[in-house]
């Protein structure tokens, strides 16, 4: 999937950032983790592309937890329950496709809201990412706790207020919120690893 500039979706794609999503069954980690650490699970074209540009690599493994709502249409993490207990670091799966009829309404709230999350208490790192640009968006973000995260959703002001748009302006015809724990995470972006 391509990638927005500094940490979130933007206009601009950042084309120097790259996501690939992997989702195995729990039963298959070990021997997967392996083959996606040496490169033998993945695509050849995408293995290509990381050799030619010698690409700097920052691997995330996490297990989902909790999920509501479907990414076109599929449950593409299983069934997962709404809330946990969970209350640790925690990684969060946020992705919409907007309407296109309101489009002008969702990318006039995103660089105010962009702005609140990298300033958030128990903020770690996030990237915007989507696999169509400007209509199917997400953004994946890691935070220090549970609490933080939802300190940010829904008690910061403009998160909240957007929420609210969201839903009465009906802005997305699919969406999709998951919860992860970070199981491990390797490699670089930037030069350092963001959770580390």
């Amino acid at each position: 999937m391509g990638s927005g500039k500094n940490g979130t979706f933007d206009k601009t794609p950042d084309w120097q950032q790259w996501a690939l999503l992997e989702v195995f069954k729990s039963d298959d980690l070990p021997e997967k983790m392996l083959k996606f650490t040496a490169n033998i699970s993945t695509p050849k074209f995408i293995n290509a592309y990381w050799k030619f540009f010698k690409v700097e690599k920052l691997t995330i493994v996490l297990q989902p937890i909790e999920s509501h709502g479907k990414w076109d249409g599929k449950l593409c993490f299983g069934i997962l329950p709404k809330q946990t207990d969970y209350a640790g670091q925690i990684a969060v799966l946020t992705r919409a496709t907007i309407r296109l009829n309101k489009l002008n309404a969702f990318w006039s709230n995103v660089s105010g809201v962009a702005n609140q999350m990298s300033t958030a208490k128990g903020f770690i790192a996030s990237f915007g990412i989507g696999e169509v640009p400007f209509v199917k968006q997400a953004t994946f973000s890691v935070w220090q706790s549970k609490q933080s995260m939802k300190d940010f959703a829904y008690n910061m002001h403009e998160h909240k207020e957007v929420i609210q748009k969201t839903k009465k302006e009906n802005w997305y015809s699919e969406e999709m919120f998951t919860r992860f724990i970070v199981l491990d995470s390797y490699g670089t972006l930037n030069g350092k690893n963001p959770l580390q």
